[in-house]
């Protein structure tokens, strides 16, 4: 089974001792004790960031560990090959694409999504497995660019937090530089197994997820059923 979890915002860089969608992440492992990859190459490897991973993931039943690609860099392969859960973090997606596709991470995290390694990620660790994704890579204003494709179509994370996410999405949509988007709002996630939705899980109160795209010359959004956990 290959399984992706594409989070819209929050969890543990904002509260790491809360770990509501973190539990949901390491119940979809078959291991007893998975372990868990983080790759924080979005935030340039913050170490507050890493420091909370550790903060959230070692009070959850699991062997949590990252990779740094802007220090000495270990054997790549091998921490890939060992993970059961990787878990990307947020920040600038178009540098992070472009670190990972210097040290050929792009191909190995699709050997390991075939292989059954559960995904997942925030923000920029959402919408990198998609076709496209919505990024603020750019200071000046929102765009949408390539992704992985390991997912078909487009994503866009902090739809309700960040006021240009909205009218940006329809503004692509209607004029046609991309067909479709799930659109979520922090608080939210899109389980996929099998490159279909599977579930929309909130673990915020109220969050939700949009699937947006235009139908009879009207971008229409749609709002999906959602699962509390």
């Amino acid at each position: 089974m290959k399984q992706i979890i594409a989070i819209g915002g929050g969890g543990f860089g904002r509260n790491p001792n809360q770990r509501i969608i973190e539990k949901y992440i390491i119940d979809q492992s078959s291991e007893s004790r998975p372990n868990v990859l983080f790759i924080p190459t979005a935030s340039a490897e913050d170490k507050s960031y890493i420091v909370n991973f550790y903060s959230c993931f070692n009070g959850l039943d699991c062997n949590p560990s990252h990779l740094n690609l802007f220090q000495r860099t270990p054997r790549i392969e091998g921490l890939i090959n060992k993970a059961d859960i990787i878990y990307v973090g947020g920040g600038n997606t178009k540098s992070m694409l472009a670190v990972w596709k210097e040290w050929k991470l792009d191909k190995l995290l699709f050997k390991a999504y075939n292989k059954g390694t559960v995904l997942a990620g925030v923000s920029a660790g959402a919408i990198c497995w998609f076709d496209t994704g919505i990024t603020d890579s750019w200071a000046s204003n929102l765009n949408y660019i390539d992704c992985l494709g390991i997912l078909p179509g487009s994503c866009c994370p902090h739809y309700d937090s960040e006021k240009d996410r909205k009218p940006s999405v329809h503004k692509f949509i209607e004029h046609e530089k991309i067909k479709s988007v799930y659109a979520i709002e922090d608080g939210a996630a899109v389980h996929f197994v099998d490159d279909v939705p599977y579930k929309n899980i909130s673990f915020f109160k109220n969050s939700k997820v949009f699937f947006v795209d235009k139908q009879n010359s009207i971008v229409q959004e749609k709002p999906q059923k959602m699962v509390s956990i």
